[in-house]
C-alpha cells in the first residue's frame, strides 16, 4: 500500500495555483483587452442609441447635444472598424492550463507532471491526457462560416497521435451549404466519441476512463457533413485515423460518424453513439520480433478496424450520471501469433465505463467511476496496443498462458472544488486492478495484479 505521507495536498495546490496564474497571464491580458474593446463599443452605442431618440435643435436639440452625437457616432463607427480590421468580430479566445501532481504505485514515482512528452510509449493511465496548456481560438465569420484552432503542446490530439511534435490539437472549419443546420466540415477533428471530455475543465477527474485512453482514436483528419435536425445532430466524415497522411500503398480512409440525440424540452439528459470503420495503422503487423507476416515492411501497416459505442447523461438537481459501451475489433492486430502457424490474429475488445456525481454545494462536488475492459482473445489488444504493456497492464501473464489476455478495471474516487470562477481544485484516487499479474512494480522488479495512484491538480481556465 502506498505511503500517504507523500503529500501535503493544502501547501501544493496552493504553490500550483500561485504558478498557474503567472502562466496563464498573457493569453487572460489579451481576453481582458478584447473584452474592454467590445464593452468600450457597447457602451458608445447606448449613448448613440439615447441621442439618436431625442428631437433636433428644432424640437429642442441643443448645439452641444449635437457635437456630443457626432463625437459618439465617429468614435463608435471607428471602433467597430478596428475591431474587424483586426479580425476580433466574432472571435472567441479562451484557454487552461491544469499542472497534476501524480503518485504512482507501479511506476515508483510521485511528482507533477506538466507538458511532458506522452510519445515513445509513455502514453499511459497514469500519464494520460492531462497536465496540459490549451489555448483555443474560435472564429465566426459572416454568413455563419467558422474556423478553429486550437493549441496543445505535447498532451494534445496531434502531439499524442501524429508524430509527437504538433502542437495543434484541432485545425478545423465549418462551411454552411444552404443554410445554417447543413454544414461541410474538415480538417483536423478530435474525436468525438465517448462520456468524456479531453480538456481538464470539462472532466471532473484528473485522469480518464479505461475506454477513453485505449479504444477510442485521438484525431480525424478528413472532410465530412454536419446536420443539425433538432433535436438530432448527425456528423460523418472520410478521414485518416490518428495521421495527417497516408503512407506509401495505403488509400483507403476510414468512415468515421457520431450521432446525438438532445431533447430540448428535457436539458436534463441526452444519448448518441459513435462509429469507425475503415483501416487504420497496425503496429503489429510490424514488429521484427513478434511473428511478422512474410515479406511486410517495417513500416505500419493499415489493416480493417470496426469500432462501436454508445454514451449518454442524466442530470437533475445535485446528481449528474454518464456511462459509455464500447465494442471494437481490428484485423492482424491481436497480441499474441498463432502458436502453431505464426499467422497473426485479430485483436477484439469490449468495455463498460460508468460515472456517478453528487453536489455537497455549489462548490463541492464528489464523484465516483468504474470501468471494465475486456480484451481476452488471442493474448489480448486494443486500439494501438497490439503489445503487451506492463505498465498499463495489457496483454497475458509474462510468466503464463499466451493466449489469454488480461481483463482491465479500474475505480476512481473524487472530489471536485470550485475555488472561483476560473479555477478547480481536483483530487483522486485510483486502483487499477487486472486478473492477472500484468502490472510491472518498478520498485521490486515484480508482476502484480493491481497499481494504486493519487492524483491532484488545479485548473485554471478562461
Amino acid at each position: 500500500m502506498m505511503n500517504m505521507t507523500k503529500f501535503a495536498l493544502t501547501p501544493v495546490l496552493a504553490l500550483m495555483l500561485s504558478a498557474n496564474t503567472a502562466q496563464a497571464q498573457s493569453a487572460a491580458e489579451l481576453a481582458a483587452k478584447l473584452k474592454a474593446m467590445q464593452e468600450a463599443m457597447t457602451a458608445m452605442q447606448a449613448q448613440l442609441q439615447e441621442l439618436q431618440a431625442k428631437p433636433t435643435e428644432a424640437a429642442g436639440l441643443t448645439p452641444e447635444q449635437a457635437r456630443q452625437l457626432n463625437r459618439t457616432t465617429v468614435r463608435s463607427e471607428a471602433l467597430e472598424e478596428a475591431q474587424e480590421t483586426m479580425g476580433f468580430k466574432g472571435l472567441k479566445i479562451s484557454g487552461l492550463i491544469d499542472p497534476s501532481l501524480i503518485y504512482s504505485q507501479g511506476q515508483n514515482r510521485s511528482g507533477f507532471q506538466f507538458l511532458n512528452s506522452s510519445q515513445n510509449g509513455e502514453f499511459a493511465f497514469d500519464n494520460g491526457a492531462f497536465g496540459m496548456a490549451m489555448l483555443d481560438f474560435q472564429k465566426e465569420f459572416e454568413g455563419g462560416s467558422k474556423m478553429r484552432l486550437t493549441l496543445a503542446p505535447n498532451r494534445g490530439g496531434g502531439g499524442v497521435a501524429i508524430d509527437g511534435q504538433s502542437i495543434v490539437h484541432e485545425a478545423s472549419f465549418s462551411v454552411p451549404l444552404g443554410d445554417l443546420q447543413t454544414r461541410l466540415i474538415g480538417g483536423q477533428v478530435p474525436d468525438w466519441s465517448g462520456h468524456e471530455i479531453m480538456q481538464a475543465n470539462q472532466n471532473r477527474f484528473v485522469t480518464h476512463n479505461l475506454l477513453f485512453d485505449f479504444t477510442l482514436p485521438a484525431v480525424y483528419t478528413g472532410a465530412g457533413l454536419e446536420l443539425q435536425r433538432s433535436p438530432w445532430l448527425v456528423k460523418a466524415m472520410l478521414a485518416n485515423v490518428n495521421s495527417s497522411r497516408k503512407n506509401n500503398g495505403q488509400k483507403a480512409p476510414a468512415l468515421v460518424y457520431r450521432v446525438d440525440f438532445y431533447d430540448y424540452k428535457r436539458e436534463f439528459n441526452g444519448w448518441g453513439f459513435a462509429g469507425m470503420h475503415g483501416k487504420l495503422a497496425n503496429w503489429r503487423a510490424t514488429d521484427p520480433a513478434g511473428n511478422p507476416v512474410t515479406g511486410q515492411s517495417y513500416a505500419a501497416d493499415d489493416t480493417q478496424v470496426h469500432s462501436f459505442e454508445v454514451d449518454g447523461f442524466f442530470s437533475r438537481g445535485n446528481w449528474t450520471l454518464s456511462g459509455q459501451a464500447s465494442i471494437g475489433m481490428q484485423r492482424k492486430a491481436a497480441i499474441s501469433a498463432d502458436p502453431v502457424s505464426g499467422e497473426l490474429r485479430d485483436s477484439h475488445w469490449w468495455g463498460l465505463s460508468g460515472m456517478a456525481a453528487y453536489k455537497l454545494s455549489q462548490r463541492l462536488e464528489l464523484m465516483a467511476r468504474l470501468d471494465y475492459l475486456n480484451s481476452r482473445r488471442n493474448g489480448g489488444g486494443t486500439l494501438g496496443y497490439s503489445f503487451a504493456d506492463a505498465r498499463n497492464g495489457l496483454g497475458p501473464d509474462p510468466s503464463g498462458d499466451a493466449e489469454r489476455g488480461a481483463i482491465r478495471s479500474a475505480l476512481s474516487l473524487g472530489a471536485r472544488y470550485q475555488l472561483n470562477a476560473y479555477t478547480q481544485l481536483k483530487l483522486e484516487y485510483r486502483m487499477d486492478r487486472a486478473d492477472l499479474p500484468v502490472f510491472l512494480h518498478q520498485g521490486s522488479q515484480q508482476f502484480k495484479r493491481q497499481n494504486q495512484l493519487l492524483g491532484s491538480s488545479v485548473v485554471m481556465s478562461f
